[in-house]
């Protein structure tokens, strides 16, 4: 017999930055309906989903629709807190209403704490509308302990921070190998000791691509730049593919390749390659595809 107080929401699982289930990152997307949903409730759906990050769309105004309309409010939990922007659950949550509710808009407008942000459709991709963040360079000594769990003795060529996204890049040497990133376990419980002024709560690795150190993909088509993302402070270990991240990304690599449009690959294990454009107007265009893996109802 059902009970009555149970009430179902709609969840889906969607790999970002992928086009195959089980590779890419994942988050999870609730559709809130008409129900208003406490902060406490969606945490808890965020730990209870525990994936890096879970999404939830609401409806605006009253005759609303997640089939027809095209503007939306939008908020993302990880399993321990809300955040202010994320990449790959605001691709995930356009293709769900793209790819499930079979919503026709060419363009989705999402409120969010970080302002509005859009999704549009191109072809086979989602490119998402994000804002730039700028970072600025940052002495070494600064964050040596950190430094030090992180890439080791690594040689480090650029370190820069950007205060308004919270993350540290780490740029190592030219011709550090696709490989030798790849191979990277800092330990995240000692990155929170080292770190626990607030200032970043995420740090970027990231090594210039190039053929000779084997940043290609699977056709042999080379990247531009690679890159690996740690979050802990955000109970989030290692991210599989960070779109915020590539708002950092894409600032910093347009003033060192001197362009503005960017194939990259974030070389986590899932992994996934990613479309970074920037704008001349601040803003940033990272665009994948979506592959949805899971539909259902959840009880609350």
């Amino acid at each position: 017999m059902a009970d009555p107080d149970v009430k179902k929401l709609p969840i889906f699982q969607v790999d970002a930055f992928t086009d195959k289930p089980f590779a890419g990152n994942p988050a999870a997307v609730c559709l809130l309906e008409d129900m208003d949903l406490t902060e406490e409730h969606q945490q808890k759906i965020a730990a209870e989903m525990n994936l890096s990050e879970t999404a939830y769309l609401r409806k605006l105004n009253p005759g609303d629709d997640f089939s027809s309309s095209s503007k939306f409010g939008l908020r993302w939990f990880t399993p321990t807190n809300e955040v202010a922007l994320c990449g790959h659950a605001t691709l995930a949550s356009a293709a769900t209403l793209f790819y499930m509710m079979k919503n026709p808009s060419s363009q989705l407008t999402f409120q969010t704490l970080s302002g509005d942000l859009f999704a549009r459709r191109e072809g086979d991709f989602i490119s998402l509308d994000l804002p730039e963040n700028k970072s600025q360079p940052q002495d070494k000594e600064t964050y040596s302990q950190l430094l030090q769990i992180v890439v080791g003795d690594l040689p480090v060529q650029d370190l820069f921070v950007s205060h308004t996204a919270k993350k540290l890049v780490v740029r190592l040497q030219d011709g550090t190998t696709r490989q030798t990133l790849e191979s990277l376990r800092p330990d995240t419980a000692s990155m929170l000791t080292a770190h626990t002024q607030d200032i970043i709560r995420g740090v970027i690795v990231t090594v210039k691509g190039s053929l000779e150190n084997g940043c290609v993909d699977n056709h042999g088509e080379m990247y531009d730049f690679i890159s690996r993302y740690f979050a802990p402070w955000n109970g989030i270990p290692e991210d599989p593919v960070t779109g915020s991240a590539h708002t950092v990304l894409a600032s910093y690599w347009a003033k060192e390749l001197g362009k503005t449009e960017f194939y990259a690959r974030q070389c986590s294990a899932r992994g996934g390659d990613l479309k970074v454009r920037l704008r001349e107007d601040g803003r940033v265009d990272v665009a994948g595809k979506a592959a949805v893996v899971l539909e259902g109802m959840i009880r609350i």
